[in-house]
């Protein structure tokens, strides 16, 4: 039997005043999934990841988020959705002016009516979960790198949510670092049989946890496939992106002349 679809983006097209970002987008995640979505520099993905997350409204196309299409909901519909998922954005966004402790806490605060005795329970089960046990009073200021990632892991789950997205788990992190940032995720997963959506561009990080991998270009899909999938496709831009290669750009005379002329 098929697992449930817990994410489907169907036609998903989006524009930066005139210019095209997304176009015509197709993806759809299965529960107890971990997808990576990788792709070079202006490639689209941190847009797709924005509008995925509900922070932006496309052009045109559907985002299905646990059955439900967040691109026409609003206001109390959509905030009620979004208590389902759990976002761990890149470079952490903890609070700084709160410990870390309260970072856990305060979706739990914010969403719920729970007393604070649970509150605090539930956020400190979350930091165990994360290797951070112990360490709920100290501030952002006094954590490593790793901890950041790891704190704002314990927070982006701490409602327990269907859905999980992380962006660049590995970015700015030494090898080993990653490493076990890695073996969180699979972790979590597993544990918590939550989905997970994983914005990354570190090949070896990517290989090690994904079920299947989204590779973007030009804000269209080139590939959606299992590791050896991806490894063996024969597109060369993906072969480039696998092996780093720098893309030759072709400039059309005419659409150059166009932008440098255009008032």
């Amino acid at each position: 039997m098929d697992k449930a679809t817990v994410l489907e983006v169907e036609g998903l097209v989006t524009h930066y005043g005139k210019r095209r970002i997304l176009d015509g987008v197709d993806m759809t995640v299965a529960a107890g999934e971990i997808r990576v979505i990788m792709g070079g520099s202006g490639s689209g993905k941190s847009t797709l990841l924005r509008h995925m997350l509900g922070l932006h409204k496309p052009t045109a196309g559907s985002i299905r988020l646990l059955g439900q299409d967040i691109t026409k909901l609003r206001g109390l519909a959509l905030k009620k959705i979004k208590t389902q998922m759990g976002v761990s954005f890149q470079g952490g966004a903890l609070f700084t002016s709160m410990s870390v402790g309260d970072n856990v806490a305060f979706p739990l605060r914010e969403h719920t009516a729970l007393d604070e005795n649970t509150v605090r329970i539930m956020s400190r089960l979350k930091l165990e979960v994360v290797n951070l046990g112990g360490f709920q009073d100290l501030m952002p200021s006094q954590l490593s790198g790793g901890m950041i990632k790891r704190a704002a892991l314990a927070r982006a789950v701490v409602m327990d949510p269907k859905l999980l997205f992380f962006d660049e788990p590995s970015a700015g992190l030494d090898p080993v670092v990653s490493a076990e940032l890695d073996e969180l995720i699979l972790k979590l997963r597993d544990a918590m049989r939550m989905s997970i959506v994983v914005v990354t561009h570190e090949l070896d990080s990517a290989f090690k946890i994904a079920d299947k991998i989204t590779v973007l270009d030009g804000g269209r899909v080139l590939i959606t496939g299992s590791v050896p999938e991806v490894r063996a496709s024969p597109i060369e831009r993906v072969q480039d992106l696998l092996n780093r290669r720098p893309r030759t750009l072709e400039v059309n005379a005419e659409e150059y002349l166009a932008r440098l002329t255009e008032e």
